[in-house]
């Protein structure tokens, strides 16, 4: 096997010895792919087609989506109280709109077909529910229509994880998270910080969140700056909330900041009744 780097943002590549340019690199996060994948257009809809239609009763709305999947929903509106629409053209429109109204749902309407003897006037009290429940049941429908694809046979024998020792920071906090990563070939396991064998202060938490950067304080931001560059160093600062104190310490290299302090006595009682249960089971 070649040679691995792990390259930081920002870094120069003349410090990354044997690295040369056509080098196949993998990335672990592209900012580019993650806005395309907010954005709306990569949403994924499922077509359906509605079909409303009466019966003796009332309606009865109709969805089929693109599989073949079908459901169906009624409400109740006697022949009695049916009032046909004085303008056919505006009630259908009415129609197609209140159906066509999926929101969050992993539909999208085609096409409304209209099966009445007239267009009758269809109050938006009786439409929506009526789709709400359609859509519920075609939802139904499709869950228990699908088929669940078999597992995967396990890897014999298993994939090495990719480092033999892991800190508090990996969270193994039971007996099976640690006999996991035993199986996949880590020596050194470290319990979580809820254990409370971390006594002294740690990395509460790691963010990319910057302070200093937010300040104007980054030294990286320094490089170049004429009376600046080489004075600004990434020294502690602190975040203080009512009496506790959090002390901030940069790992410029990585881009991360770590937040560090002691084991509140909140979280310390917390974790003694977590253990407790873990012991129990």
């Amino acid at each position: 096997m070649g040679k691995r780097w792990r390259v930081f943002p920002k870094d120069a590549l003349a410090g990354l010895k044997d690295l040369r340019k056509g080098t196949e690199v993998n990335r672990n996060r592209d900012v580019d792919w993650l806005r395309m994948l907010e954005k709306k257009s990569s949403e994924r809809r499922i077509d359906i087609w509605a079909q409303l239609g009466e019966t003796p009763h009332g309606l009865k709305l109709t969805l089929t989506d693109e599989d073949g999947n079908s459901a169906c929903a009624y409400a109740a509106l006697p022949t009695s109280r049916r009032e046909a629409a004085h303008d056919a053209s505006a009630a259908t429109r009415t129609l197609h709109e209140h159906i066509g109204k999926l929101g969050d749902s992993n539909f999208a309407l085609l096409d409304l077909q209209i099966d009445c003897s007239q267009v009758w006037f269809v109050p938006a009290s009786l439409l929506n529910p009526l789709r709400r429940d359609a859509v519920a049941a075609l939802e139904a429908a499709r869950q228990q229509a699908g088929v669940r694809l078999p597992r995967a046979a396990a890897l014999e024998p298993p994939a090495p994880y990719p480092e033999s020792s892991l800190s508090y920071l990996a969270n193994v906090f039971n007996q099976k998270a640690r006999d996991f990563y035993a199986r996949h070939g880590v020596q050194v396991i470290a319990p979580a910080f809820e254990a409370m064998q971390e006594t002294g202060e740690v990395s509460l938490m790691i963010t990319k969140h910057c302070v200093r950067f937010s300040m104007s304080l980054c030294p990286k931001q320094a490089k170049g700056v004429t009376g600046v560059q080489g004075t600004v160093k990434a020294e502690p600062l602190q975040l203080v909330n009512g009496k506790e104190k959090l002390t901030l310490r940069f790992d410029c290299k990585a881009c991360e900041m770590h937040v560090i302090g002691k084991l509140k006595n909140s979280v310390r009682q917390q974790g003694l009744k977590d253990i407790a249960v873990v012991t129990s089971r």
